[in-house]
């Protein structure tokens, strides 16, 4: 009687797990589709500011925009990573914390003075753990990172670069490339990538006339190419936690369902054991009375 309790009991365990796997697995479902919109309209905005601001730049021959600027040797810089703020997502945290440790073994290695700033509890937790030190935090962004709190930070990255207290920046982030698959990287932001000429092209593919001159185009349109893409590093991250926590969570809910099934057999043979016991004694009683 006791093993069928026992059985019974862990039994009523897994089911209440396997709800609030199911609901984890319903949650992260619906923030991922909000998420991947997001994540999609704002690729279309980066990759056509890029393309814009990549052709002002190799039309204005005779201006160099200071986040155009590479430094001849790069000794300070920014380490942005990107993680969450809980738990349950798979390896999410796993991968951007590998890129992260092995960019800050790099730069070690270089000899780089490499300022870390790290956005996610997760993230600040293994930092702590493996005794490595940072700056600055953010544990403000989940699921719907808001514009107007990424462009707080791009503005400080941008200041610090044109001032040359810093020579680059550096994200690692886990990059949404489709719902089947997204891919631990880590993106150099800064300097701004220079317009690629075209082999046995003898001017730009578009000819801009500026007005009132490409100082000040420039100056409005290279910082926020800079701002959008940071932005849609952290657009990429949320998407992609949803999605590592919805894959996690059913894959949890499916074992679970596997558990259930199988205790729930061994609680019918404790039970079918059991009532054969008592038949026995049953009958074994009554033949000692005859």
């Amino acid at each position: 009687m006791a093993k069928a309790r026992a059985v019974l009991k862990r039994l009523k365990a897994v089911k209440n797990i396997r709800k609030i796997t199911r609901t984890m697995e319903l949650i992260a479902t619906a923030r991922f589709k909000k998420a991947m919109d997001r994540a999609t309209q704002a690729s279309a905005y980066t990759n056509k500011i890029a393309e814009l601001a990549s052709d002002l730049a190799s039309s204005a021959t005779d201006f160099v925009h200071p986040l155009l600027e590479g430094r001849t040797e790069q000794k300070n810089g920014i380490l942005l990573i990107l993680t969450s703020n809980r738990g349950l997502c798979g390896g999410f945290n796993a991968g951007v914390m590998k890129v992260a440790l092995q960019r800050i073994r790099d730069a070690k290695a270089a000899g780089q003075n490499l300022r870390i700033e790290v956005s996610g509890k997760r993230g600040i937790n293994i930092l702590k753990f493996q005794k490595i030190d940072y700056g600055q935090s953010f544990t403000g962004f989940e699921d719907k990172p808001r514009f107007d709190e990424v462009d707080q930070i791009a503005s400080r990255y941008i200041a610090q670069y044109t001032a040359r207290s810093i020579d680059f920046v550096d994200v690692a982030y886990v990059r949404f490339l489709s719902a089947a698959r997204q891919v631990a990287t880590l993106d150099s932001l800064l300097p701004l990538a220079k317009p690629q000429v075209k082999e046995g092209a003898t001017e730009a593919a578009v000819d801009y006339e500026f007005l009132p001159n490409p100082r000040e185009i420039l100056e409005e349109i290279l910082p926020a190419a800079f701002k959008a893409r940071l932005f849609k590093c952290f657009l990429d991250a949320a998407v992609s936690e949803q999605i590592f926590r919805m894959v996690a969570m059913k894959g949890a809910t499916e074992n679970a369902g596997e558990m259930i099934s199988s205790l729930s057999r061994q609680y019918n043979r404790a039970r079918q054991a059991q009532i054969t016991s008592e038949l026995s004694e049953i009958i074994g009683g009554a033949e000692a009375i005859k």
